[in-house]
């Protein structure tokens, strides 16, 4: 890994964004399964409320676990404004900025194939899309339009047309061999671009939900991120304004996307345009919910344990593929979690938290941020 992805943390970074950042990030490092352990271990009916919303719905639907990936690219979004725009304005210029995503971009896809076991399995059958690879594409393709326009009218325009294309695209293009506006895993437009133009092993076979339309689709959540980026750096706009503006745009798009879902339905697996705005939405309200409280109140007591998570997010995505913490957790505490029975696999995945969060914590203080 290269030295210069090490750098400190900048000044004008948000104190309300790492923290929504790291609370993103904790579900998935173990937050998820958590509640998962205690459900089994209580058979609390909340719990088990809490726990059902932590899978992904298998096609057409809704559930909690459906945000975590579309609320990191839309914080990634805003972030474009703090990361990109304001060098820009200090005299970087565009093709040097250009150069910087477009690293960015590579290194992400690059990451997303050690993720995925290319270090592990080797080239043949691998697959080539990830996660990784869908947040560093959209990233660059968001950056590319906040840099060639001026204005969030004319960052909403692309807005518009990406959203509008997508649904040209999954609505009214026949699909050989199903026909028009069929929105299934075998007959979606979706599923035959990914067949016949994305390299490597196809995740669920006919289909990938990090394949070429999903990336399209999936900049336009950026995109948003990066508009309510625009409004938190504007200067004559005051924070408590501010907030409202993300809250009502937020509350805007969860209504446009139920009134649509009838018709056009909400799925993540192929990014349809309600679940777009959907996501969108309810990151607007989560990032206005965290933006008051931390950046216009003040109130930052018990953030920092989700601010450090926040700051290492892709460390500690990647560290939790490469590093078992699990294991690490079951040698510490397997004394504790035999004796536990039931209540066992909720001390280990404590453990396994604590585990990462203190690994985090090292790098926090010593200052190191993996940047790309």
């Amino acid at each position: 890994m290269k030295t210069e992805l090490l750098k400190p943390v900048s000044k004008e970074r948000l104190h309300s964004l790492d923290a929504l950042r790291g609370f993103d990030m904790f579900w998935i490092i173990g937050g998820g399964a958590l509640f998962g352990a205690l459900a089994k271990a209580t058979g609390w009916g909340w719990v088990h409320v809490m726990e059902e919303q932590m899978h992904h719905v298998e096609w057409n639907g809704f559930r909690a676990w459906d945000l975590i990936f579309p609320l990191f690219m839309f914080i990634s979004g805003v972030a474009i404004p703090y990361a990109i725009t304001s060098k820009h304005e200090k005299g970087v210029t565009k093709p040097a900025l250009i150069k910087k995503v477009f690293r960015r971009m590579i290194l992400l896809v690059a990451f997303g194939l050690v993720y995925n076991g290319v270090l592990k399995d080797g080239f043949p059958g691998m697959r080539a899309a990830s996660v990784l690879a869908q947040i560093g594409i959209s990233y660059f393709f968001a950056s590319l339009i906040v840099l060639h326009t001026s204005s969030i009218r004319a960052r909403i325009f692309y807005l518009v047309g990406i959203l509008g294309g997508i649904s040209i695209l999954q609505l009214l293009i026949p699909v050989p061999g199903f026909g028009t506006g069929v929105i299934t895993p075998e007959g979606s437009i979706n599923a035959w671009i990914d067949q016949h133009l994305l390299p490597g092993r196809l995740l669920y076979g006919t289909y990938d939900p990090e394949g070429v339309l999903c990336i399209i689709s999936a900049t336009s959540v950026t995109l948003m991120g990066a508009i309510a980026g625009n409004i938190l750096r504007n200067k004559n706009v005051t924070p408590g304004r501010k907030a409202g503006i993300l809250f009502l745009s937020g509350m805007g798009l969860v209504l446009l996307a139920l009134v649509l879902s009838p018709v056009y339905p909400v799925i993540k697996k192929i990014w349809t345009v309600p679940f777009n705005m959907l996501t969108a939405g309810i990151s607007l309200l989560l990032l206005s919910l965290f933006y008051f409280i931390m950046d216009v109140k003040g109130w930052r007591k018990g953030t920092f344990f989700f601010r450090v998570i926040g700051l290492n997010s892709i460390t500690i995505y990647l560290g939790g593929r490469i590093i078992d913490f699990h294991h690490t957790s079951e040698f510490l505490l397997g004394w504790l979690a035999k004796p536990a029975e039931v209540f066992g696999p909720v001390v280990i995945i404590t453990g396994l938290i604590i585990s990462e969060w203190l690994f985090l914590y090292y790098l926090y203080k010593k200052k190191i941020f993996l940047r790309v």
